[in-house]
């Protein structure tokens, strides 16, 4: 049975590959599949249709609810709307700096000098930025930035991205499936012909022929215990596609920890409370009722870096000053009502839903949450390619822009910058092949994994070792690492590994989420290790990585740890910036407070 529907996408429910398959499977084709349908997917999806290229763009979680709207802070390009002396090049070099200079410079080069063009392309689809009396996009603060560059749409950038990008998608007609689970890229010859999945809602097995691959599908904080990232999302699926597609991980290691997740209730662990509130004066406590940061960064004190916050609040914590529960306190009860409902909005309905907790009236328990992976796939910098032919990777699936510590704000504007970019270069490629073998080997080999899953009765429960996978990753690759720490992560996890194999499905009349589970299992044990062995040969403290027995930075490492499947771990420095602003990126800068942000 043949159908097209109105995206020009062709399915075929049949067994038309090699070893017939148990069951029926769907079949689609498409010149260039998209894995992800965040702010990163939809922006190269639009930018394929909009050059008249067939895409099909899929997910596993619902297109409105990608984790790009749970960004809240805003989004950098050097617009000049409020301070003109700013430039794409000073953008750049606050980046680079801020990386600790483990940054590509190419990468971070492209992502500045285009990141105008990025709010543009917003701005003429309906985004719903800020603005002044007199019409300019409003820019803001935000730490570690020498302007105000950082646009905003109050608490909810990211929110009003996606859905500006899903707006300006369902324009072009892009087909949209966000019920769809990539579980391999399927590849021949070290070229990328497609990938295999599932629907999570039937089950029915997939087939998506493509001549090329975007890999969208974000990052791997969701194995920590504490996270940001919600139950289903940033599993480390994008890792272990690339990964078993002979794609590297970059700087697996290197892990944002944001200084302020909820801690309760236990399902809602790491639900971040906006750096708004410590911007609009709010105060952080131990448990002792001492105003600690006089003790770590006397000068901005609440307002210091992510990673300085984050680590203070860790020593508190792990030095016996900490709340029963294992955190510190928030508070911004001081603050008039008003500034709290105008300002902190987000913050308070969240913590009311979650905690039935008052903000105006009592302080936030808070710790350090896993929130963003500043490593992933390596990627060149010119189109984001993978070294696999026809395989490319953006958004927080990707690496290179963020180094050892993001530069607020920059996480929105990458996907917008290399979403464009890849999509282009995805194009030019799909469009410039003039064959393509499709080896049914390597679809006979994705769906035997499938079926082998389905087929298991084992006595180990996927979501049981994904918690305690993320309770080894906590106590041993978390704010402060060790050797002795990682070397004990690094046996538990082989255990873990171990009991996987014999991890049971049970698929039931409420849908396939139990296969997801085990998919997200396989995913998040595959970046562990990765994360794990980088951490390990990570000899030094930098930015986000603190070894308590290597604390000094080592500039003889001032590179990336690159993995990979069969080859392990190796190591790449990284290149010098240019000359054109490579000195702004080692000049001081001013880093009082006053009016500043650091979200």
């Amino acid at each position: 049975m043949h159908w097209t529907d109105g995206g020009g996408l062709r399915s075929v429910d049949a067994m038309t590959t090699a070893s017939a398959p148990a069951r029926p499977e769907r079949l689609l084709a498409t010149s260039v599949l998209v894995i992800g349908t965040g702010g990163a997917g939809l922006r190269a999806a639009i930018e394929l249709a909009e050059r008249g290229v067939q895409v099909l763009a899929v997910g596993k979680r619902r297109k409105h609810d990608a984790h790009t709207t749970l960004a809240a802070g805003g989004i950098n390009a050097a617009l000049g709307t409020m301070d003109p002396e700013d430039s794409w090049q000073q953008h750049a070099a606050d980046t680079l700096r801020e990386s600790y200079f483990l940054a590509d410079p190419a990468i971070v080069e492209t992502v500045a000098k285009h990141a105008a063009r990025g709010i543009d392309d917003l701005v003429r689809w309906g985004m719903p930025f800020a603005r002044e009396a007199d019409g300019r996009i409003s820019q803001r603060f935000f730490g570690a930035h020498r302007y105000r560059r950082t646009a905003y749409a109050g608490d909810y950038t990211g929110l009003e991205i996606q859905r500006t990008l899903l707006r300006r998608a369902r324009e072009l007609e892009v087909p949209v499936i966000d019920t769809v689970y990539i579980t391999r890229l399927l590849v021949s010859d070290g070229r990328v012909f497609g990938a295999y999945g599932f629907d999570v809602v039937d089950g029915t097995p997939t087939v998506i022929h493509a001549d090329a691959v975007i890999l969208a599908a974000g990052g791997h904080t969701r194995i920590w215990r504490n996270t940001s990232s919600r139950r289903d999302e940033n599993t480390g699926d994008a890792f272990r596609l690339a990964a078993l597609a002979g794609a590297r991980l970059r700087d697996a290691e290197l892990v944002q920890f944001h200084p302020s997740g909820i801690l309760e209730p236990a399902d809602a662990a790491g639900t971040l409370v906006s750096e708004a509130a410590r911007g609009e004066g709010g105060i952080l406590r131990n448990a002792l009722g001492e105003r600690y940061m006089e003790r770590y960064d006397p000068e901005r004190m609440e307002l210091s870096t992510r990673d300085r916050v984050a680590l203070a609040s860790y020593t508190e914590i792990a030095e016996g000053r900490g709340t029963p529960n294992g955190g510190v306190l928030l508070d911004v009860s001081h603050l008039p009502r008003e500034t709290i409902f105008e300002k902190l909005p987000r913050v308070y309905r969240t913590l009311i839903d979650l905690q039935m907790l008052d903000i105006t009236e009592r302080p936030i328990e808070i710790a350090p949450t896993a929130h963003y992976s500043m490593g992933g796939v390596w990627v060149a910098a010119s189109d984001h390619g993978t070294g696999v032919d026809g395989l490319y990777a953006i958004g927080e699936a990707s690496s290179g822009l963020h180094g050892a510590n993001r530069l607020g704000g920059n996480s929105l504007i990458e996907l917008l910058v290399y979403g464009r970019i890849t999509g282009g270069e995805a194009a030019e490629y799909a469009m410039g092949l003039t064959s393509i073998r499709r080896d049914p080997e390597a679809v006979a080999e994705a769906r035997a994994e499938l079926d082998g899953l389905l087929a298991s009765r084992g006595a180990e429960t996927p979501r049981m070792l994904q918690r305690a996978l993320r309770d080894v990753m906590t106590e041993h690759a978390g704010v402060v690492r060790s050797e002795a720490g990682l070397l004990a992560g690094l046996e538990q996890l082989g255990e873990l590994e171990r009991r996987a194999e014999d991890v049971g499905v049970h698929p039931d009349i409420a849908g396939f989420d139990d296969l997801a589970h085990a998919f997200d299992l396989a995913g998040s044990l595959l970046a562990a290790r990765a994360t794990l062995e980088c951490a390990l040969e990570r000899r030094e403290t930098r930015g986000c990585h603190n070894r308590s027995d290597f604390p000094e930075q080592d500039e003889a490492l001032r590179g990336s740890f690159v993995w990979s499947l069969d080859g392990g771990v190796g190591f790449e420095p990284v290149a010098e910036a240019p000359e054109s602003w490579r000195a702004l990126a080692h000049a001081p800068i001013d880093t009082s407070v006053a009016g500043k942000l650091v979200e």
